[in-house]
């Protein structure tokens, strides 16, 4: 007995033996001398990393509470069986940022001084940051429309918010006065006498809507003509041309420092000024984003999973993902980082193989984030790619379960909660709200976006769409289905420019082969828009106060026909009248002979329509060439369905839904745990 006792004591010695050894813990008062053990914890990630790729057994990394500073990418190459998480339930954030003390209170001698305005000097403070060891700085550069996603310069965060660079107005936008042909197209009039009181104009920069009220993008002043009030602009210029009217503002000017929580760097001299929006505090967290690059680089790595972690003030990204499969973030939380969240795949060069697929690659398969909480990012929210589109071939990578808000805060547009691209990926129960662009944007194929709660989205600009796709008749074969997507922005005031205001679905351009089931649109602007698109079929959606509801047009019988060579050299693209296209989607096989500049084949049926507007047909459209059947119209009272705050419910007993109808599984919308709140 003695000896099975004996045999039994040397099995748990030699189990608890190996589980030590696939342990690895990590504290901030750690060493990297010490064996990285519970006791003696190391002190870098980056160290346990390093034992990691040198050990094939398959690791825990615990992290013990405290905040993790990184000053360049935690790599992640050619990893299997991973996961990091922090040690039980303590909190754990990884910070791109540097905590700063030694702000002083404005003084004559600070350079700058008689810069500042007189009323407002006894409220500024400075700080030398060489003095700190901070001598890299960044740059701002010329972000926005049509241009890659890339890092910020050096941004200031108080007490977890992120200030303002010192900009004018304070609040709102200027116009363009007009727009003299002299400047050649490099540059613009104003009206208004301040920009006589700035020095060092070739610091300073503009943020604009220059043209079009879904495309902003950065410019930096070359000179200031204060006598003829034009202002040279230096390369590169806007992507459309500066349009009077056009919405502005300046920025990055010392001057104008004069409003708390503004701030403004001297790059030359490494001294950052900041009007606080309180007395400075010993408790006060003062911190400026240092990193460059994505906190977490995955290459090649697979069954790494992520877990519990804070990610905080960073000039790029949190999380990329290169190749690999079933790598998982979960449970995290993402806020001011200048860039993305998170981003699976790349941009790519733009090589006839990359243009198929978006000029975006290397997302891998089976990737995913789940149960994530992500807002104040200044290039969007999540994204993802996976799949290669000349194939057919699903990626299966997913987004599901995250709540996404108050992004997009340096880029406004064409940088959403979720952009997806590539073919075969799922964007699942997700909660979008508070955007000043679109929610979802998705290219490529057979994408699945389904049980999404998204709101008040679109709110700073126009001709744009919760979810959105456009251009591109191959792009087939994805499914919209059971979002609710409502309260959205109404009623901007009409232009030729802007006809559109907000939609909630917008199949712009010449989208086709999509299929909408299932949605409930409630005060979502004009909730359906199909741009002259084809073999679209809506069934089994509710239309609450649509505005219009739905609209169809043929753009390609009139202005829409200028888009018809990108879409012809698209479609040619991925070889869409052969197989594999050909066969998935047959109706692509003879589009170009089959009148492509009308909407054929479109079909509505089964719907439920309930006050505004349902129907909206343009460019001479006529209900012969759209099916419509079996839907219901009631333009006076919806007692079929209650609002309860953030939620809705429907009785689908009630006599409005005509036969066929099927149950919207409304209980399974949006995020369905509570994620990290630090």
């Amino acid at each position: 007995m003695m000896r099975f006792f004996s045999i039994i004591a040397l099995m748990l010695i030699f189990i608890l033996s190996c589980s030590d050894k696939n342990e690895i813990f990590v504290a901030p008062d750690g060493s990297d001398m010490n064996p990285g053990t519970k006791s003696r914890s190391l002190s870098s990630v980056y160290k346990a990393l390093e034992l990691v790729a040198k050990d094939n057994r398959d690791k825990i990394i615990y992290l013990r509470e405290g905040t993790y500073y990184l000053d360049s990418t935690l790599p992640i190459n050619r990893i299997s069986n991973l996961v990091i998480r922090p040690y039980k339930n303590e909190k754990v954030i990884f910070t791109g940022a540097k905590k700063i003390r030694g702000f002083k209170r404005l003084h004559k001698k600070v350079p700058g001084f008689n810069r500042i305005q007189d009323s407002v000097r006894a409220h500024i403070y400075y700080v030398d940051l060489r003095s700190l060891g901070i001598h890299s700085y960044g740059q701002i550069k010329p972000r926005g429309f049509r241009r890659k996603i890339m890092p910020s310069g050096l941004m200031l965060y108080f007490n977890g918010h992120q200030m303002t660079i010192a900009r004018w107005p304070n609040r709102g936008w200027l116009h363009i006065h007009h727009v003299p042909e002299s400047l050649n197209g490099k540059g613009f009039a104003f009206a208004e006498n301040r920009p006589s009181k700035w020095h060092q104009p070739d610091r300073i920069w503009m943020h604009g809507y220059w043209k079009w009220n879904w495309a902003d993008a950065y410019v930096k002043i070359q000179r200031i003509d204060t006598v003829r009030k034009h202002i040279h602009i230096a390369e590169p210029q806007s992507p459309y041309p500066y349009t009077a009217g056009g919405r502005f503002y300046f920025f990055n000017i010392l001057e104008e420092l004069d409003t708390p929580g503004e701030w403004y760097l001297d790059r030359n001299r490494g001294i950052l000024y900041f009007y606080p929006p309180s007395d400075l505090k010993e408790t006060d967290e003062i911190y400026v984003s240092i990193l460059d690059s994505f906190m977490i680089v995955m290459k090649d790595a697979r069954h790494v999973r992520i877990e519990n972690i804070g990610f905080m003030y960073a000039n790029h990204g949190g999380v990329e993902i290169l190749r690999g499969k079933n790598n998982l973030i979960k449970n995290c939380r993402f806020r001011h980082l200048n860039t993305l969240a998170v981003r699976i795949g790349k941009e790519k060069k733009n090589n006839k193989n990359d243009r198929i697929n978006g000029n975006f690659g290397d997302a891998g398969n089976y990737n995913g984030i789940t149960g994530c909480e992500i807002s104040d990012c200044g290039e969007g929210g999540i994204m993802v790619g996976g799949g290669h589109r000349a194939t057919l071939q699903a990626g299966n990578n997913y987004v599901e379960n995250c709540k996404i808000y108050k992004t997009a805060t340096w880029v406004k547009t064409y940088r959403p909660g979720i952009y997806v691209l590539g073919v075969g990926n799922r964007i699942a129960r997700n909660e979008i709200y508070d955007l000043p662009h679109s929610a979802v944007l998705f290219k490529g194929n057979e994408h699945l976006i389904e049980y999404n709660n998204i709101y008040r989205v679109c709110t700073e600009t126009a001709d744009a769409g919760a979810i959105y796709t456009g251009r591109d008749w191959t792009g087939c074969g994805h499914v919209i289905r059971y979002n609710y997507i409502h309260d959205l922005r109404v009623n901007i005031k009409k232009s030729d420019e802007n006809f559109t205001d907000v939609i909630g679905v917008y199949l712009d351009d010449f989208t086709s082969g999509i299929e909408v089931f299932g949605n409930i649109f409630y005060k979502a602007g004009r909730s359906l828009l199909i741009g002259g698109g084809r073999n679209n079929h809506v069934r089994n959606n509710i239309f609450i106060e649509g505005n219009p509801a739905l609209h169809i047009d043929a753009r390609g019988t009139g202005w829409g026909k200028r888009y018809f060579p990108v879409l012809i050299e698209r479609y040619h693209l991925v070889d869409a009248n052969r197989p594999r296209y050909s066969e998935r989607y047959p109706f692509l096989k003879n589009l170009l002979e089959d009148q492509p500049e009308i909407p054929k084949y479109n079909c509505v049926e089964t719907n439920v329509f309930c006050k505004g507007n349902w129907l909206e047909l343009l460019d001479g459209l006529q209900d012969s060439i759209v099916c419509f059947r079996n839907n219901v119209v009631k333009k006076d009272s919806c007692d079929f369905f209650r609002i309860n705050r953030n939620r809705i419910k429907i009785d689908f007993n009630s006599k409005i839904f005509p036969p066929g109808f099927e149950r919207i599984p409304v209980e399974r919308i949006g995020v369905n745990v509570k994620q990290k709140t630090y």
